[in-house]
């Protein structure tokens, strides 16, 4: 598959797999006497989890009353990992969790309740990286650009010699100054 299309498919994502649903529900049966509270919140941060990938970065939007939404461009991507227990490998799901340079020790994004994890997990990857697409041919080189290169060439090592020739003179003063004085 080629990286056009997988982007489209990615593109595409916007809410979490109906799996995510079921592992909220095992979760809040899990808390006993919780599920009466843990099942309404579990069901409302279903219902409510939007994310949106595009060109800049990713968008995450999820609440009701107190609601967060978290927008990450790909340049802020420090690195990624996948984490999923042992409940989400039977549901097909894991967590990518996205941190940046923040500062602060847990996950800047957690992207939940998807079963295309790798291949949101690798579209992030060449994001991060900026291997966005391949790069066009390079433009063609002609007689007047190569004698325009060499021009501006000569002028470069001109300059270069300049400042070398300078550096040596600074040197030599400061050796000059900070040598001992004789007796």
């Amino acid at each position: 598959m080629d990286s056009q299309s997988q982007s489209q498919k990615i593109f595409a994502l916007e809410r979490p797999d109906p799996a995510l649903w079921r592992l909220y529900v095992i979760h809040a049966v899990l808390t006993g006497p919780g599920i009466l509270f843990m099942l309404p919140l579990s069901y409302f941060r279903y219902r409510t989890l939007r994310y949106r990938f595009d060109e800049e970065g990713i968008h995450m939007r999820v609440g009701i009353l107190f609601r967060r939404e978290v927008n990450l461009t790909y340049a802020r991507i420090q690195d990624i990992h996948l984490r999923s227990g042992f409940i989400q490998r039977w549901l097909g799901l894991a967590d990518i969790q996205i941190q940046t340079a923040s500062g602060s020790a847990g996950a800047e994004l957690v992207i939940e309740g998807f079963t295309e994890f790798e291949a949101i997990r690798d579209f992030l990857y060449t994001r991060m990286r900026g291997y966005q697409r391949k790069p066009a041919d390079p433009p063609a080189v002609t007689a007047e650009r190569l004698g325009a290169n060499a021009e501006s060439d000569g002028e470069m090592v001109e300059l270069l010699l300049h400042i070398r020739d300078e550096l040596r003179r600074t040197r030599e003063l400061l050796e000059q100054h900070s040598a001992p004085p004789n007796v």
